[in-house]
């Protein structure tokens, strides 16, 4: 499943919401990818996401491979941390 979040952060997705971020993905069982205008990482890894340079406004596509309801899950967590 896919999903892409606009980056609603002043400061964009700098270190404490890279760190949010993985915290809040690192027990899903799945493989979590980010891909940012072409540039795919890993998700659960904060310096893998430091290194997109994602700011206020930028576009991140959320790819989850995983258990389905698990997605779900993850997905509907991943819609209140981007609305912030």
């Amino acid at each position: 499943m896919n999903k892409t979040y606009t980056i609603p952060f002043s400061e964009g997705l700098h270190a404490r919401p890279a760190s949010q971020f993985v915290q809040l993905v690192q027990d899903f069982d799945g493989h979590v990818q980010i891909d940012k205008e072409g540039k795919r990482i890993n998700g659960k890894s904060v310096i893998h996401i430091m290194t997109l340079g994602a700011k206020k406004g930028d576009q991140l596509t959320i790819a989850l491979t995983g258990e389905e309801t698990a997605e779900a899950e993850l997905f509907a967590r991943l819609d209140d941390f981007f609305s912030a």
